[in-house]
């Protein structure tokens, strides 16, 4: 999915995760108690920096810290936008 955002440096735009709806056990988590998701998909990236190459591209699926980034609403969808370096881990 292409948003209209073009992040500077180092900087990534990622899709969160929708949060857990229910435990493995089946109970239904109320949304108050929901967890920030830690896991989403990138949906743009920046140039990198002068030396230094971003080794993420868009469509990749990683995991993040709890706080990292910036909370962003483009067109009506929550994104966050952080650094490459707040993003630990490319899922495959």
């Amino acid at each position: 999915m292409a948003i209209n955002i073009k992040p500077l440096a180092d900087r990534v735009v990622v899709e969160p995760a929708p949060a857990e709806e229910k435990t493995a056990a089946g109970i239904i988590i109320p949304d108050t108690a929901k967890e920030k998701p830690q896991k989403g998909t990138v949906v743009a990236v920046g140039p990198g920096k002068k030396d230094e190459p971003l080794t993420v591209k868009v469509g990749d699926k990683v995991l993040y810290g709890k706080y990292a980034g910036t909370e962003i609403t483009i067109d009506g969808k929550d994104y966050l936008i952080m650094r490459e370096s707040d993003i630990y881990a490319v899922i495959s």
